[in-house]
């Protein structure tokens, strides 16, 4: 007679009960809560000079930029988690950056630079990057969205009415499709969630291939 014996499957790694984001965005927070991954915020120190990590360089496109600066950003999460001592779990960066064309249009410096922005996309179709990364373990993987938005011919009195009202500033390309600049926009071809700062399907795919999500 034959015996046998059911053996359980081996085990696998356990999911972590949290990711940290390394990001200043409410945006970013929102959108992991929006598809339920729990996380704790992984922000910079006074200290650190976050700006000079998105600096441009001479003759950088605009995918090579945003990808560029997203690992910047998670070198600097990586060891900001190692030296502040925290719990080990996952740590997921990403940066956004608009192009028209190779050119980056970042954040604007003040009001003119806002609107100066939103003449060039006025009527014109432009490109959203917005890249992730995704650490831990020593591993580290890497995404990168991609969409065009099309805005519709602007008056200046429109513009001029936009910019007045603060909502350009701190935005890269002077504009974020969740507020009032949806007006402008007439149609987008991509992913509307990274155009607002972290695309959702690459983020859950990278977070299911490093086991960090179920």
């Amino acid at each position: 007679m034959i015996f046998s014996k059911a053996f359980p499957p081996p085990p696998r790694a356990m999911t972590p009960p949290f990711i940290y984001l390394a990001s200043q965005s409410p945006r970013r927070s929102q959108l992991l809560e929006q598809i339920g991954v729990v996380h704790k915020l992984l922000l910079p120190s006074a200290q650190e000079d976050s700006e000079a990590l998105e600096m441009v360089l001479p003759g950088e496109v605009p995918r090579d930029y945003v990808q560029r600066v997203t690992a910047l950003k998670l070198g600097a999460a990586l060891t900001r988690l190692q030296y502040l001592g925290l719990p080990d779990a996952p740590v997921l960066c990403a940066d956004t950056t608009v192009a028209l064309g190779d050119v980056i249009l970042g954040k604007p410096a003040d009001a003119q630079d806002a609107q100066r922005m939103i003449e060039l996309l006025s009527g014109r179709t432009h490109k959203v990057f917005t890249a992730i990364a995704l650490g831990w373990g020593g591993r580290i993987e890497h995404a990168c969205s991609v969409s065009e938005v099309v805005f519709d011919g602007l008056a200046t009195a429109a513009i001029e009415h936009y910019v007045a009202s603060g909502e350009p500033m701190g935005k890269a390309g002077a504009y974020a499709v969740q507020g009032r600049a949806a007006a402008f926009i007439a149609r987008i071809q991509g992913s509307y969630s990274g155009i607002m700062g972290l695309p959702l399907f690459e983020t859950a795919q990278l977070l299911r291939t490093m086991g960090a999500w179920e």
